[in-house]
């Protein structure tokens, strides 16, 4: 085994942000909804933080935990969930599996609008949370390619497109290729706002579908070893999960296998690092196939390498799991992937009962309309 690292040290972990006070506290004092509301870095200037502290209100950073599902604004970053926070959403995710057209969960968003905005191609996270918010008789304002066909393509910035946006919809779901955009989109509303992937930064809806299936294949989610294979650097669905178990989860071990041009980030491994959380870096898929619980499969992110070709191509075709990785796995672990997928996994695999990438991307379903209820308080 080649193997760069190995490390267990413990370190501080992210500390939850005091509790919100509700609005009503915030009305009482004069001051508007967004006042009330996590905001980012470079937002909240001094005259209106010295407001706040006058009105008694705590000032939060955009992105921090906030401890309770109930005080959750918005879902920025894998890092604002707690564990405790995360079993109460994938309660209400089990009860999102049996809705029913016709039933009283089916119309509890009725008169709800939901803006899907996508400045990024999508397929499964666009079509899930449209079909999460129409499965409980909510309706949808989709703009995709919203890059090229919104007034975007004019010059307008995200944060106005925001504002104006937020005034058709109750909740907005964004897909920016910029890392960070969700965070400053966020601090420039009061409408709920879900980060659907910020280009190379964080997918934390997809961290959140992806340990749900996690715990329902293999009925727990401490004392998991998870084989991260591919474009480790520009995988966002990766990143997020791996902050996500890391900082919830007993006993998580990572090991990381990916060509050395899209090796995990340094950022990443220094998380692990804090948090005390082992992982090795190993260039042998089925050494480290014969020894995970999970082996998470992402494809090498081709629109990442516009202006390095050569070093796609060195990317490329490394690490695929074929049958021959079948055998030497476990009977008790899975294979998952957040999709689409070219050739890193085989067609012959789809029909092995341990490949549960189908069943993950009809799990995003029942997670996101969880989320959705939650962010309009209507669970």
């Amino acid at each position: 085994m080649m193997a760069t690292r190995a490390v267990s040290c413990v370190a501080g972990v992210p500390t939850a942000a005091p509790a919100r006070h509700t609005r009503s506290v915030a009305v009482a004092h004069g001051l508007r909804q967004r006042d009330t509301q996590q905001m980012g870095r470079g937002v909240v200037t001094a005259r209106r933080i010295a407001h706040r502290k006058r009105a008694g209100l705590r000032v939060e950073a955009m992105g921090n935990p906030t401890g309770k599902l109930s005080e959750l604004k918005n879902c920025v970053e894998a890092q604002q969930f707690n564990r405790e926070m995360l079993d109460e959403l994938f309660d209400i995710a089990r009860k999102c599996e049996s809705v029913k057209p016709g039933t009283p969960e089916s119309k509890e968003l009725e008169g709800y609008i939901m803006s899907t905005l996508f400045y990024e191609p999508s397929t499964r996270t666009r079509l899930s949370f449209e079909s999460a918010m129409r499965k409980m008789g909510g309706s949808v304002l989709t703009t995709e390619s919203a890059g090229e066909f919104s007034s975007a393509a004019k010059g307008e910035t995200l944060e106005d497109s925001m504002r104006v946006i937020e005034g058709y919809a109750d909740i907005i779901v964004l897909r920016h290729f910029n890392a960070g955009s969700a965070k400053k989109a966020a601090a420039a509303i009061d409408a709920p706002l879900i980060n659907a992937g910020d280009g190379p930064g964080q997918h934390p809806t997809q961290a959140l579908l992806d340990a749900y299936t996690i715990q329902r294949e293999l009925g727990r989610l401490d004392n998991v070893r998870v084989g991260m294979v591919g474009d480790l650097a520009n995988g966002r669905t990766v990143r997020s999960l791996t902050y996500l178990l890391a900082k919830n989860y007993n006993d998580v071990e990572f090991v990381f296998v990916a060509p050395p041009v899209v090796k995990m980030g340094d950022d990443v491994k220094e998380f692990l690092d804090r948090t005390g959380v082992k992982w090795t870096e190993v260039y042998d898929l089925k050494e480290v196939a014969a020894d995970v619980d999970v082996l998470y499969q992402t494809r090498i992110q081709q629109e990442r390498f516009k202006d390095r070709p050569e070093e796609y191509e060195q990317a490329r075709g490394k690490y695929i799991i074929d049958q021959s990785i079948m055998d030497v796995m476990r009977k008790d672990s899975i294979v998952m992937h957040p999709l689409p997928r070219l050739d890193e996994i085989t067609e012959e695999v789809d029909a092995d009962p341990r490949a549960a990438y189908f069943r993950q991307a009809k799990n995003g379903l029942f997670v996101r309309m969880a989320l959705v209820k939650v962010l309009l308080g209507k669970y």
